[in-house]
């Protein structure tokens, strides 16, 4: 079956292109690289086949497998590519001249998609890329964001994002980065790389950083989308499921952290009736095949399935109040001891404060105050400020509050921060 017209029909048409080229992108991009071994040459080949789709379609109509059509193209192109290159090599050894590493033309089988997929994310994600440079690359290949879309999300320029990508698949490309899942050491690295990639994506979508915007919902859609994607590619992986636990759990509250105004809505004062109870059960799924993952592997959970236990114990908490903050601050105990870091130690202090009342909190964050990576950080002030409030030391509170709010850079979380400064004062304070 075809779709075809003129005027409206054809706009409608290079939506629809348009549409399954964001959706089939990613693995049109990666069945091509294993072909051409090369992600940039790669992107082009795919870029070319959506311009053939555009002066296609409007004419001949919508075919009933538009993401195969877009493969097949991409993939005719790249072995034409490869075929020109094998001659050019020919010619060159007549002279006594070779070139390297020539790859063979045939194209990989259906069944090997989902290989290719997963190759090309440990490319883009791989090591020798700064973090900026893999979010932006992988926000491109994976998440099939314009440049203008990943400059928005990275809140930097877009001449900014694009010379990221290009500089990100030159060094792919200098490097000799080989287009493979690697194994052994290389993989747990690797892997690492790639869900520390994931993560930071979700985070500035669930928090921004930076502007106007409290979320950036759609910078979570694409790194929940990414992990599941992972999680179906090697479901054998405990981080990978717990990451996607994490996610899900963490997606779940979405819908309840802004009020009306788009302004933040904190933790304690969010309808949880609002909350995802299909991403909370899809957490909560994940979380059981980490763990169980876990135990076959005969390894404690890791970082991100200690996580996606914490948010677990939100998830099961009906109420704010009936929160079991002891077991959130032992699980915030067991991932300082596996992954030390201010910013765990931060929230522990958070959870004992709960658990054990706000004076213990205060005495672990004043521990962390010469922490170098917490100089600059709005939420050691913020946290403390909190504290402060509680234990009804009002005049202290609302200085913290005011620095904080000097130190964050978005522009919703600032607001907050003022207000609650400015509840500080007044009688008392």
């Amino acid at each position: 079956m075809f779709v075809t017209g003129t005027g409206g029909a054809a706009a409608a048409t290079a939506d629809a292109v348009e549409a399954v080229f964001r959706i089939e992108s990613a693995r049109i991009i990666a069945g091509v690289a294993r072909i051409v071994r090369d992600v940039g040459i790669a992107e082009e080949l795919a870029q070319d086949a959506l311009v053939a789709a555009l002066e296609q379609w409007p004419v001949t109509g919508v075919p009933d497998r538009p993401g195969a059509w877009l493969m097949a193209t991409a993939k005719h192109r790249a072995i034409d590519l490869v075929r020109r290159r094998e001659t050019y090599a020919r010619k060159l050894a007549e002279v006594g001249r070779t070139l390297e590493d020539v790859p063979p033309p045939e194209p990989p089988e259906p069944d090997d998609i989902d290989d290719d997929l997963l190759r090309l994310i440990f490319t883009a994600c791989h090591p020798v890329l700064s973090a900026e440079a893999r979010v932006a690359l992988t926000l491109r290949l994976l998440g099939g964001l314009t440049t203008g879309e990943i400059a928005r999300a990275c809140l930097v320029p877009e001449s900014t994002a694009a010379q990221r990508i290009v500089r990100a698949k030159r060094a792919l490309a200098r490097a000799d980065v080989p287009f493979e899942v690697p194994s052994g050491p290389d993989r747990a690295v690797r892997l690492a790389s790639v869900l520390e990639v994931v993560y930071l994506i979700f985070n500035e979508g669930y928090a921004a950083t930076a502007g106007d915007d409290w979320l950036r919902p759609a910078l979570c859609e694409d790194a929940l989308r990414l992990g599941r994607v992972l999680a179906g590619l090697i479901p054998e992986e405990p981080e990978v499921q717990g990451l996607v636990a994490l996610l899900e759990i963490q997606a779940s509250r979405t819908a309840a952290r802004t009020g009306p105004d788009g302004a933040p809505v904190l933790l304690a004062e969010q309808n949880r009736t609002r909350w995802n109870r299909m991403l909370i059960a899809r957490g909560f799924a994940a979380l059981e095949r980490a763990n169980a993952a876990a135990s076959a592997a005969g390894t404690a959970p890791g970082p991100y399935a200690l996580q996606a236990a914490i948010a677990a114990c939100h998830a099961q908490a009906l109420r704010y109040q009936e929160t079991d903050w002891a077991m959130i601050a032992a699980l915030y105990g067991r991932l300082a001891a596996l992954a030390r870091s201010p910013v765990v130690e931060l929230n522990r202090a958070v959870a004992v404060s709960m658990a054990e009342g706000p004076e213990a909190g205060l005495a672990l964050v004043d521990a962390l105050a010469a922490e170098p990576a917490l100089r600059g950080y709005h939420l050691l002030p913020s946290v403390r400020g909190d504290l402060l409030a509680r234990l009804g030391r009002r005049a202290e509170a609302r200085a913290e509050f005011d620095r904080a709010a000097s130190l964050t850079r978005n522009e919703r979380e600032r607001a907050l921060l003022r207000a609650r400064a400015e509840a500080c004062a007044g009688p008392g304070g």
